[in-house]
């Protein structure tokens, strides 16, 4: 373990060679206590001394004969590999939008028609997919083209009335950079 050095690995050799199973021991504590020195900022964890332990068994190979007082990790399951995270492997139709962005719109199709409930959720769905649109391409979005891809997301089952408006995106990101410039002043005297 290239964090303790070459010394406490030979510490550690030697200690394995000591025939005495008591100086052998007294060894051992006296190199976890040197070890736990290395790394005093550590000591406040609750399991700080059963990792050198564990370390110091795995630095001589397992082959430290002393009464540990703690039961050793098994030398399988340090080469063991972790299981395999499942990954979810679903085609999302605009990668720009995302795939919550589609689970969102399935969600919308199974509300009640006509209620306020929907249109607002239509329109803060359409909202989030223009944000997403700006954040992948800034030269290619309109509404018409958002309220095109919600409903091809959709299979036709969401539209969006004509004369509705989205908010610029553009101004909103200049507004939250003005407000962020406030708040975070450059100052002259840095440079000196």
């Amino acid at each position: 373990m290239p964090e303790y050095g070459r010394h406490i690995q030979k510490m550690i050799d030697h200690a394995v060679t000591i025939e005495d199973r008591e100086e052998r021991t007294r060894c051992a504590k006296t190199i976890i206590g040197i070890m736990g020195n290395m790394f005093p900022h550590l000591r406040d964890i609750n399991d700080f001394k059963h990792k050198l332990w564990d370390h110091l068994a795995i630095m001589s190979d397992f082959k430290l004969d002393i009464d540990f007082p703690y039961d050793l990790p098994e030398r399988e399951s340090l080469n063991a590999r972790p299981d395999k995270v499942p990954y979810k492997n679903s085609k999302i139709s605009y990668m720009h939008y995302g795939e919550l962005v589609e689970e969102m719109i399935a969600k919308a199709i199974e509300f009640e028609e006509g209620g306020d409930q929907k249109e607002k959720l239509i329109l803060l769905i359409a909202g989030h997919m223009k944000k997403s649109l700006y954040h992948w391409n800034q030269d290619s979005v309109t509404d018409d083209r958002i309220f095109n891809d919600l409903s091809r997301l959709s299979g036709g089952k969401l539209k969006v009335s004509e004369d509705t408006k989205l908010p610029e995106i553009r101004e909103t990101f200049q507004s939250k950079a003005k407000t962020n410039k406030r708040r975070n002043p450059k100052r002259s005297n840095d440079k000196k």
